[in-house]
């Protein structure tokens, strides 16, 4: 409860019981201070019951613009972090293929070097090795 209502229900209660404390030091009959008790027991009922509908009201709104606005939070930053995480696949997509490409000439580069190192077995992968070395 926020501090202007439980003002407003100290106000009420003081009230209430100032006047049965008036009432009470009367000169009236029991009877009449009675239905005098009775009459202002009503009413502070009646107040009491208004002010907490009336506070029940205003923490019921606060609690849906509350709620209204962490879904919205909610949302927004479950785009951000899609959008991030889609962003940083595809970087990490083409990172892979640079790789691969860069591996694919390192692998080719060795191929040669391998080549060069081999010695022919026969007269026939010589020639195959010399025409090869041409060619290129």
């Amino acid at each position: 409860m926020s501090k202007s209502s439980n003002t407003l229900i100290a106000l009420i209660a003081g009230a209430a019981i100032g006047a049965t404390a008036g009432m009470l030091y009367a000169p009236d009959s029991g009877e009449k201070t009675r239905k005098k008790l009775k009459k202002q027991a009503k009413k502070a009922q009646k107040d009491i019951d208004a002010q907490a509908r009336k506070t029940y009201a205003q923490v019921s709104e606060k609690a849906s613009q509350i709620s209204s606005t962490v879904n919205s939070r909610a949302t927004e930053l479950r785009g951000t972090v899609g959008d991030r995480i889609e962003t940083a696949l595809s970087s990490a997509s083409y990172k892979a293929d640079d790789a691969i490409v860069a591996l694919e000439e390192k692998l080719e580069q060795l191929r040669m070097k391998n080549s060069q190192l081999q010695k022919p077995n026969t007269v026939k992968e010589g020639i195959k090795t010399a025409s090869a070395k041409v060619n290129i």
